[in-house]
């Protein structure tokens, strides 16, 4: 069942649970960040309103920065910036931005260890119609590579405002991964969140069917929910999962992802990114070290999308629903 510590949406599982795009999140966040802190400026190359970054714009002119089509200048100003006393955002599509821009943001920002914060927008297949030139898969993997960068992928909208808030105050330079399509807020107000510790939404306890852990599913972003709803399904059945929400890819909570594979014996990871060097391969790296079990990935299995509605290509890829609860049986048949 939900974990009332968690302090979840009590209506997660409604037909007509609340939607918000993650981004919304974000546009949120810079207010009252700006609001806090005098030093925070924002940059954006040529996407402002699709960003969120407009509300910002709007109330704080004067620490608006419009770069235009050009995120190569976009990630040098603020570095520029991030070792000047100010706490730049720089806002565009993951594609460009840590995409076209990387050895900028790797050499003058990383390197530099400069206080930049990236907010890459667009992410995942679930972009739709925009296509594979637009679907960011990668770009969990090109930045927790980086000496000195952090990578946060929040759940939901009021979790992207926590991480934009929380990426104001950390030194140094952080990525934040948002999504397009509207999609299921998950947590409140109340929900903890803390970079660097993944918590537990979902576990076995009195007044579940299931008694006992099985599977832990550890997920980050909005594919999360389709995790819950998984968790759900498979209780019905009487398999126990634990759903750990693994927000901070970078730095990772090694303690609770060994803490849940002990309990449970195998794992199951999901994420709207490809499966080599994502957060399932972040989390593999820990238990290989620590505590090597059984392991599904899903995600992107080495391809690109497509064209489409988010749903259709959700399901095509195999990260929806079903394909959890066929996961977690598959694992369940390995460890034993």
């Amino acid at each position: 069942m939900i974990r009332e510590e968690a302090q979840l949406n009590p209506r997660l599982f409604d037909k007509d649970v609340e939607q918000v795009p993650t981004r919304n999140g974000y546009g949120e966040g810079l207010v009252i960040a700006g609001e806090k802190d005098p030093n925070v400026v924002v940059l954006c190359a040529d996407l402002t309103e699709s960003t969120r970054s407009e509300a910002f714009a709007k109330k704080f002119p004067e620490r608006f920065i419009e770069i235009g089509v050009a995120e190569q200048n976009l990630a040098t100003i603020a570095a520029g910036l991030g070792v000047s006393g100010k706490v730049p955002f720089i806002s565009s599509y993951a594609t460009f931005s840590p995409g076209r821009n990387w050895e900028q943001i790797r050499t003058t920002m990383a390197y530099n260890d400069s206080n930049v914060k990236i907010a890459g927008a667009h992410t995942g297949i679930s972009v739709g119609p925009d296509g594979a030139t637009h679907q960011a898969i990668e770009d969990i993997a090109t930045t927790r590579v980086m000496a000195n960068m952090k990578v946060f992928v929040p759940c939901d909208a009021i979790e992207a405002r926590k991480a934009t808030l929380a990426a104001a105050k950390i030194w140094g330079p952080v990525y934040i991964r948002f999504t397009r399509e509207k999609t299921p807020v998950i947590t409140t107000e109340d929900t903890p969140y803390i970079p660097g510790k993944a918590e537990i939404f979902w576990e076995p306890k009195a007044g579940t069917r299931s008694k006992k852990a099985e599977v832990a599913i550890i997920g980050c972003g909005p594919l999360l929910y389709n995790a819950l709803v998984a968790a759900h399904e498979l209780d019905k059945e009487k398999i126990g999962v634990v759903v750990l929400n693994n927000h901070s890819v970078k730095p990772i909570d090694e303690r609770k992802i060994i803490e849940v594979a002990r309990k449970c014996g195998a794992v199951v990871t999901i994420e709207e990114h490809q499966v080599m060097g994502g957060m399932g391969s972040a989390v593999a790296e820990v238990l290989a070290k620590h505590y090597p079990v059984p392991m599904e990935f899903l995600g992107m299995q080495d391809t690109f999308g497509e064209s489409g509605k988010p749903e259709e290509l959700i399901k095509k890829y195999k990260m929806d629903v079903r394909d959890i609860i066929y996961a977690v049986r598959k694992v369940i048949k390995r460890k034993k």
